[in-house]
């Protein structure tokens, strides 16, 4: 019965179907109607977990051990897998040296890179050597069992290790990038990844460039990338800088639409008037929205003509329309001033200097005291101070609200003051 069977012959057989289909430690094998056992250890050179899937496969297998007293023939398939991968891995140290471009077969996936069967040699290929560009897992080009070339980078003969690489089979974009794409070029390119910072776009393999948050739009403080741009998304930049040393490419998106100020500088004149809304308020002004995204500044001292205000916010509210006219536009320093009071004539050139004159006894109603006077609300109209040597102390001491009668004594239309006192007036003595 095992005349036909010899110690190390190389037998095509088939795992047997017949019960039992495991026997312990391993499988029993039909060859040519003789029972052989296959050991589990010697299965494969991997450990093999799954035996079902075995059953009914026809495998080479090598004869290890032959007992014909005891009827007993043990049997291996990893033993042909290892004669198999010594072979190779002979036929591959004829052609292993640096610069050699090997056909392989993707073994194994980590985090840092992926192991290529060579040929009964392991090499591996660093996730640093699998593209010129961004690789943030070997996984995002290889799978397991992928057959690829690689290139040789290193091979270290006495410690038995092989460095290989995949992008090194392309030239390095890098190195022509200051005449591909020079400053100033526009270019077209696919987004690959979004930051808090920008965005990257891919302009050709291996190849991106980064779009800083500040150069997506014109907005003085843009929204996040993502709600401008998507992964996946083919768009339009222009080339700001490229730094060959550093592998940088800075690039623009909102340099590719009208800057803001452009179109301010073309829209507006000197003396316009404009609408807007108050977006914010500080100490010394408003800002005011335009149209075109930016902001326009009514400064403290262009509220109104004739009040003293010391915080726009008595007047002006934020968010509330606000009506102004032009009074000046630099674009080069993105600046637009606008002023409220000059929607009316200025009242210190002609209104005033009719309406009040010197020894006339006004209305006043007081604003502010302070150690150097009293500053009052004449007729409701213009402020002036009352001088402090000009008070007359009265028997309840005066505050903010009173009304009282005052003369005027000074009216400076050049620095726009009008002085009083509350001496000498005539209808208190009559």
């Amino acid at each position: 019965m095992f005349s036909s069977i010899w110690p190390s012959d190389r037998r095509t057989a088939k795992v047997a179907l017949s019960e039992p289909r495991k026997t312990k430690g391993g499988l029993s094998v039909d060859i040519l109607g003789v029972t052989a056992f296959l050991p589990g250890s010697q299965i494969d050179v991997k450990i093999v977990k799954d035996f079902d899937s075995l059953f009914d496969k026809c495998m080479l297998f090598k004869v290890l051990k032959l007992n014909n007293k005891r009827s007993n023939v043990i049997v291996s398939h990893k033993a042909i897998i290892e004669e198999e991968r010594q072979r190779k891995k002979i036929e591959t140290l004829k052609k292993l040296k640096e610069g050699a471009i090997l056909h392989g077969v993707v073994k194994n996936i980590t985090d840092y890179g992926a192991f290529i069967d060579l040929g009964g040699i392991d090499g591996l290929l660093h996730i640093s050597d699998i593209s010129w560009g961004r690789v943030t897992h070997p996984s995002e080009f290889f799978a397991v069992g992928d057959e690829i070339d690689v290139i040789v980078l290193k091979y270290d003969e006495e410690q038995k290790r092989v460095t290989l690489g995949y992008k090194q089979k392309k030239p390095d974009p890098w190195s022509t990038i200051d005449e591909k794409y020079p400053v100033g070029k526009k270019i077209k390119g696919k987004i690959v990844n979004i930051t808090e910072y920008g965005a990257f776009i891919e302009l050709e393999e291996g190849l991106e460039g980064l779009v800083h948050i500040s150069e997506l739009d014109w907005l003085p403080k843009p929204k996040h990338p993502s709600k401008y741009l998507s992964i996946g998304e083919t768009v339009e930049a222009v080339i700001l800088k490229v730094d060959k040393n550093e592998r940088r490419l800075s690039l623009s998106i909102k340099q590719l639409k009208p800057s803001p100020w452009e179109l301010v500088a073309q829209r507006y004149k000197i003396g316009q008037k404009i609408t807007g809304k108050a977006k914010s308020i500080t100490e010394f002004g408003v800002f005011v929205g335009l149209n075109e995204g930016v902001d326009g500044l009514i400064h403290i001292s262009d509220i109104s003509w004739t009040k003293h205000i010391k915080h726009p916010s008595e007047v002006i509210r934020k968010g509330q329309k606000v009506n102004a006219v032009v009074l000046s536009i630099e674009p080069d320093k993105e600046r637009i001033a606008l002023g409220i009071k000059q929607l009316t004539p200025d009242p210190w050139l002609k209104e005033i200097p009719e309406r009040f004159k010197l020894g006339d006894e006004v209305k006043c109603k007081i604003l502010r005291l302070t150690d150097f006077g009293i500053f009052v609300e004449i007729e409701g109209e213009v402020e002036g101070l009352i001088y402090s040597s000009e008070v007359i102390k009265a028997d309840e001491p005066l505050k903010e609200g009173d009304t009282l009668l005052a003369r005027i004594i000074k009216i400076d239309l050049e620095d726009r003051k009008i002085g009083l006192s509350m001496k000498n007036i005539k209808t208190e003595a009559q």
